[in-house]
């Protein structure tokens, strides 16, 4: 497709210049271009397609450059950056050089915050409203008619989260114009649960524009809120009038309801958004899109498209290119073999049955895995639910994601003992998602909880043995992290069969009779602490261990080594602030044994944004290389320089977009 106006859009201003009739064909270049790119490079696609109108809509009526969008679920942010002036860097999406896949403040003045998780765009905006209101900058339709208005964009069922409840809760409240726009596509990532997706789903089956054009002003008096609802009724031009909705669920939290309405229609979209933008009282536009509305096999499959990898379309097949057995794979036909072998094995994950694996089990096992949607609190309560009544409860959730549910994790399992076991996908740096979605601080906010045992997996095997090590650990929470990667093949680097887990126990990968430094490898690090080993292996004698555990560390070992004075230094694809490392060396200090020997390489305290994993891994010196160099470093450095106790990586590389934002990374 030749794109003839999608490339003359700089800003919003361009769009506000063409005529209605001229945006369903900028809708179709907006699509399409999106779609060409995503099947290159990866990324989040069907909900990008299916907002599409939406966001013209809300451009070509709002001016985002003075009045405040917000995001929730950034992953539907694509149109919204071709229209503020980022088409130039599409072509290099989700990398550094490029454009991020989520709203980046880094790039643009039009993004607001950088946001990747679910449910906090009601209450961020209902704090921007405040905070407009008490600078004087708010709108106000009598005494601020410049002033900035308020619009929070929802979709992909995050308003069913507790967070968004709480927002809409509080945005009831309010005295001035707020839009919440519910972007309605019937999805979550997968299939919605629950008793509000529910509800929508029936209002979106029973109720079309025609249908609503039966609401009255009586019945609307009806509900709660009612004098508010009914006055602006009688302020309403008729449009809105026949779209707002007769016992709408949102009513109950004061909220006039607009719609459900066709979110692909930009005429009616529009219209409505004139109407309504002016009210002086919270209110919702529900709109219906369709998730990869304009390809087939995206609105036939959007689960498969959500965030795809890079993918090719021969004839009616689709192609999705494959990097690998995945970590994800494996995990999913390890629990299928325990679930297989044990009757008290249960399952869940918060909206990430695809993402975490769980598809496989739920199809075999229905009734004894369930996907809770978008609610991570409330999955680790459950969970702790089943342990107490003796069942072995296994939650897959993204180590992003597991922060939702740290209060849970502490008063309802960890404080009462129950075994609760943490599958912690995409933990460490994710690629292509970058910042909002690494797993950088699970074994930091997790090793706080008194009898928590803390895995990481190296290889499949070591998954499968630290799975089986969990099933059987009843002393309390239990955790194991795994990144978004491809599992390594065990007999690349010969470290012969893996043994099963023994509490608090390393394991020997490569041992030297005289080494000159020890490498201790958490997780998939100590894979390529294996293969740092090899580009050093003409130069300095290393052995390398798998450590396992981060709580408990393997003391024993560690005791061993530092009394052989045999530099130390731990790995992990964590934070450097309360990771392995220093779980080290706190039980180093607690055991009275010296620390100065044992150094720390992890992620150091910046944010690192998206890129490649391997790039991300190499810029923090997480690669082989740069194991292999901080290895040189510590074992060449002068005598007076060996008390230095942590290495850091200090190496970072440009902005994403422009030279701006290279004085926001170093600051």
């Amino acid at each position: 497709m030749t794109l003839k106006l999608l490339p003359t859009i700089t800003s919003p201003a361009d769009l506000k210049a063409l005529p209605i009739d001229d945006l369903p064909v900028l809708a179709d270049e907006i699509r399409h271009a999106i779609y060409e790119q995503v099947s290159r490079s990866g990324g989040h696609l069907a909900p990008n397609l299916g907002v599409v109108e939406l966001t013209l809509a809300l451009h070509y009526v709002f001016d985002f450059g003075h009045d405040r969008l917000l995001f929730d679920v950034g992953h539907q942010c694509y149109p919204h950056k071709l229209l503020t002036g980022r088409y130039p860097v599409l072509d290099k999406l989700r990398t550094r050089e490029g454009m991020s896949g989520f709203p980046e403040p880094r790039e643009s003045g039009f993004d607001l915050f950088s946001v990747g998780h679910a449910g906090t765009a009601i209450s961020t905006a209902v704090g921007m409203a405040r905070g407009d209101l008490l600078t004087g900058e708010g709108f106000d339709r009598e005494t601020k008619p410049d002033g900035r208005r308020t619009v929070a964009l929802v979709g992909d069922a995050s308003i069913v989260n507790g967070v968004a409840m709480e927002g809409l809760n509080n945005a009831g409240t309010l005295k001035r114009q707020f839009l919440v726009v519910l972007n309605d596509n019937g999805m979550s990532i997968a299939k919605p649960q629950g008793a509000v997706a529910a509800y929508l789903d029936r209002v979106r089956t029973s109720m079309t524009y025609r249908h609503v054009k039966r609401a009255a002003r009586d019945a609307i008096l009806q509900l709660p809120g009612g004098s508010i609802i009914g006055e602006l009724y009688h302020r309403a031009g008729e449009m809105t009038k026949a779209a707002i909705a007769e016992n709408a669920w949102f009513e109950h939290f004061g909220l006039l309801t607009v719609g459900p309405i066709d979110g692909h229609d930009l005429r009616t979209l529009i219209g409505l958004l004139v109407e309504i933008k002016d009210f002086d009282r919270p209110l919702i536009l529900h709109a219906h899109t369709i998730k990869g509305k304009g390809f087939e096999h995206c609105e036939d499959d959007a689960t498969t498209f959500h965030s795809p990898k890079p993918f090719t379309v021969e004839g009616s097949k689709v192609r999705l290119k494959s990097g690998g057995r995945s970590f994800t794979a494996a995990f999913a036909d390890a629990l299928d073999d325990l679930m297989e072998r044990d009757e008290q094995v249960v399952a869940c994950t918060a909206a990430m049955p695809d993402g975490t694996g769980l598809t496989k089990v739920q199809t075999r096992f229905p009734d004894r895995v369930w996907d809770t949607g978008i609610c991570e609190s409330h999955a680790m309560d459950m969970m702790a639910g089943l342990a107490k009544t003796g069942l072995k409860p296994f939650f897959a959730v993204y180590s992003t994601f597991l922060q939702r549910a740290f209060d849970q994790a502490f008063q309802e399992v960890s404080l009462q003992g129950l075994p609760v076991r943490l599958c912690l996908d995409r933990a460490g740096l994710v690629g292509g998602d970058g910042a909002v979605h690494h797993g950088f601080c699970d074994i930091s906010i997790l090793r706080v909880l008194p009898g928590a045992a803390l895995l990481a997996a190296m290889d499949e095997p070591s998954l499968r043995a630290g799975l089986e090590f969990m099933r059987t650990y009843d002393t309390g929470l239990s955790a194991m992290r795994y990144p978004r990667d491809a599992v390594a093949d065990p007999k690349r680097h010969d470290i012969g069969e893996c043994p099963a887990f023994e509490f608090g126990k390393a394991r020997a990968l490569h041992i030297e009779e005289k080494p000159d430094a020890v490498i201790l490898g958490y997780g998939v690090m100590a894979v390529t602490a294996l293969e740092a080993r090899q580009l050093l292996s003409e130069e300095y004698r290393i052995s390398v261990y798998d450590a396992r555990f981060a709580k408990p560390v393997d003391l024993e070992l560690v005791r061993q080594l530092t009394a052989e004075n045999i530099p130390i230094l731990t790995i992990e694809d964590h934070t450097i602030v309360g990771g392995f490392g220093s779980c080290v060396l706190e039980a180093c200090h607690e055991a009275g044994l010296p620390t100065t020997n044992i150094h720390r390489l992890a992620i150091p305290e910046h944010w690192i944004y998206q890129d490649s994993r391997a790039r991300q891994l190499a810029e923090v010196g997480l690669d082989a290389a740069g194991i292999a160099r901080t290895i040189r470093e510590l074992l060449d450095r002068p005598e007076e320089a060996s008390e230095v106790p942590v290495v850091r990586s200090t190496h970072r590389q440009g902005s994403a977009i422009d030279s701006r934002t290279r004085s926001n990374l170093d600051t």
